[in-house]
C-alpha cells in the first residue's frame, strides 16, 4: 500500500448480530516493515475472515498470532461494549465504541508512548509527513463509520482482503467466544457455549422456556417476537 505511513491497524468486530452478550472489537497494529517479513508470509496461510475458518483453523491462526505478539512482531488489543451500552447507544453506536476502545488500547501501549497521527489518503495528496512521526493507516472492516473520532479507510469485506483486518477478525471472534463461554457458567440454561448468543433454534427454544436473561439484548428480541410470541421482552 502506498503512502507516508509507518504503522497499519486493522479493526473488526464480533457479536454484532447476536441476541445476547457484548460486542467485541479487535485491533491489530503492524509496523510497515512487517509486510516484508517471513512471519507475514507464514501468517498469510493461516489468516482469513474468521467466519470462513473452522474453529480449529481459527485457533491455529490465533496461536500463530500469539507467538508473534509475544515476540513483539505484532501488537493487538480488544475493546468491549456491554449489553447496557448496546441498549443505550444501539448496536451501531456500541460497535463504534468497542472499536474506538480497541484502537485506543493498542495505540497506548508502553512501547509506543502515544503520539500517533492517523493517515488519510486525502492529506497524502497535499503533504508528506515527516519528522519521525508515528503515522497510522487505520483500516476498518465494512462501510465508513459516521461520527467516528479517528480518520479511517473502510474496506467492505475487508476481513478477507486485508491481513490486518483478517487478524483483527480472528482476535475479536476468539475473545468474544471466550467471554460467552464464561457467561455460559452464569447462565447455563441458554446453551451459550454452543451458539455464543446467536439466534439458533436451540437458543430460541431456551428463551421460550426461561425468558430473557440480563445479558440478552431486549431490542433484538423484539424483532424476533413475531417468530415466537412466547418470548417475553418487557
Amino acid at each position: 500500500m502506498e503512502g507516508d505511513w509507518n504503522y497499519l491497524t486493522g479493526v473488526d468486530e464480533a457479536g454484532r448480530g447476536a441476541l445476547a452478550g457484548p460486542v467485541v472489537a479487535g485491533a491489530v497494529l503492524l509496523e510497515r516493515d512487517f509486510y516484508d517479513s517471513r512471519e507475514c508470509r507464514e501468517l498469510l496461510s493461516f489468516v482469513n475472515d474468521s467466519k470462513q475458518l473452522t474453529a480449529c483453523a481459527r485457533e491455529a491462526a490465533f496461536k500463530q498470532m500469539g507467538a508473534l505478539e509475544a515476540k513483539g512482531g505484532i501488537h493487538w488489543a480488544t475493546g468491549i461494549a456491554s449489553v447496557e451500552e448496546i441498549a443505550s447507544l444501539n448496536i451501531l453506536g456500541a460497535t463504534r465504541l468497542a472499536m474506538q476502545r480497541a484502537i485506543e488500547r493498542v495505540t497506548s501501549r508502553n512501547s509506543f508512548n502515544g503520539g500517533f497521527e492517523f493517515w488519510t489518503e486525502a492529506e497524502e495528496l497535499f503533504a508528506r509527513r515527516g519528522g519521525g512521526k508515528k503515522v497510522i493507516r487505520l483500516l476498518i472492516d465494512g462501510l465508513p463509520l459516521k461520527k467516528f473520532p479517528y480518520l479511517h479507510t473502510a474496506v467492505v469485506k475487508g476481513d478477507g482482503k486485508s491481513l490486518a483486518i483478517g487478524m483483527a477478525s480472528i482476535l475479536a471472534k476468539i475473545k468474544r467466544d471466550q467471554l460467552m463461554e464464561k457467561l455460559h457458567d452464569e447462565y447455563p440454561a441458554f446453551g451459550l457455549v454452543t451458539h455464543k448468543g446467536y439466534g439458533t433454534q436451540n437458543h430460541f427454544q431456551a428463551l421460550c422456556r426461561h425468558g430473557p436473561s440480563p445479558i440478552h439484548r431486549r431490542a433484538f428480541l423484539r424483532k424476533f417476537q413475531s417468530l415466537e410470541n412466547k418470548i417475553p421482552v418487557s
